[in-house]
């Protein structure tokens, strides 16, 4: 219900990230390198458009906008697919979009909702094979699952956040607090929400009863591991499972667990993490580096909150969604992980000897 509401203040937020969009330079025809060879033609490797974007998503209206004024910024054209959930809410918006995108001269069908349909017509548009250029699902494990069995044209997953908050035994524990508490309960619905706490074996007996404390009073059911519920007193806190540690729960529900070193959580997280967004509470540059370097997500923070991996907050204007993949885009697709590139190639009369 959240992630479907539309108030003045989210119109306004998504009127406003529209405006940043626009502010932001054209990706297309940037040059990303270049220079002479010692044959002596000039080569450059410069932005272009993918083509035409088809963007799925499920329950998140604002997804109609942002997506469209990405899409439209970098040069190509959009195919809207959203969820009978809101297509209502959607409807209204594209009709907003394609009056707004007709009007300042781009082509009739630049921007296209594709309403309803089930998972028959999700298959006719996961095989458009030269008529799509890219599939972006934005959604959960079901739709990427849907998705991934049919799929003819290239697909970057805007996948699920199972995200990760551990606290060393080094941190300062006043800050540990504040970034877990704000990664667990500013907005639980979204996918950069810590959905763990990890808590090395030093810093419990001292962090821990306070910090379950807190996060019951604001209203997080919490599971643990035995090591954890030993330091939770009279605070509720149910035994976990494996299952819990591997769910995104999207809720004021959060898995907690003492581990024995930065190497253990890093395992922990390597293992039950979907590679999103996952961050260290510390004071050691030594284990702030491990951590950097051994969490395999796309976005790993320092002594910061997961709910900074977002679009606007790292100056895109907005996002797509985040992509957990390694291949072209990773972390917050903005408009430059929305072009491919192409070399040009210059010269004087030059034929290969």
């Amino acid at each position: 219900m959240d992630r479907l509401a539309l108030d003045p203040g989210r119109i306004a937020a998504i009127a406003g990230q529209v405006r940043d969009i626009a502010a932001l330079p054209d990706p297309v025809g940037e040059v990303i390198d270049g220079g002479r060879l010692a044959n002596g033609l000039d080569v450059r490797r410069v932005r272009v458009p993918l083509g035409v974007i088809a963007v799925v998503y499920e329950a998140r209206p604002n997804v109609t906008i942002d997506a469209s004024a990405l899409c439209l910024k970098s040069g190509n054209a959009i195919v809207l697919r959203g969820s009978s959930t809101a297509a209502h809410s959607n409807a209204v918006l594209a009709a907003v979009a394609t009056e707004a995108a007709t009007q300042a001269g781009l082509p009739d069908g630049s921007l296209v909702l594709v309403a309803g349909g089930g998972h028959d017509e999700l298959e006719q548009l996961a095989t458009q094979s030269g008529v799509v250029d890219l599939i972006i699902p934005r959604g959960g494990e079901g739709l990427k699952a849907a998705l991934k069995g049919v799929a003819t044209v290239p697909v970057i997953y805007a996948a699920s956040g199972n995200c990760h908050v551990y606290v060393d035994a080094t941190a300062d524990l006043a800050d540990a607090l504040a970034i877990a508490l704000n990664a667990k309960t500013q907005r639980p619905s979204v996918c950069n929400a810590a959905e763990t706490l990890l808590v090395h074996e030093v810093a419990a007996r001292e962090f821990l009863p306070g910090a379950l404390r807190a996060l019951a009073e604001a209203g997080v059911e919490l599971r643990g591991d035995e090591r954890a519920r030993a330091f939770a007193g009279e605070t509720q806190i149910a035994d976990a499972t494996d299952e819990d540690w591997a769910t995104e729960y999207h809720a004021l529900v959060l898995a907690v667990a003492v581990v024995d070193s930065t190497e253990s959580a890093i395992e922990h997280i390597n293992r039950f993490g979907s590679g999103h967004s996952d961050a260290i509470v510390t004071r050691d540059t030594a284990s702030a580096r491990a951590f950097q370097l051994g969490v395999d997500s796309a976005c790993v923070y320092v002594n910061a909150s997961t709910r900074f991996t977002d679009g606007g907050e790292f100056g895109m204007g907005a996002e797509i969604g985040n992509s957990t993949q390694k291949l072209h885009a990773r972390g917050p697709i903005g408009l430059r992980e929305l072009c491919t590139f192409k070399y040009l190639i210059e010269g004087t009369g030059h034929t290969r000897p």
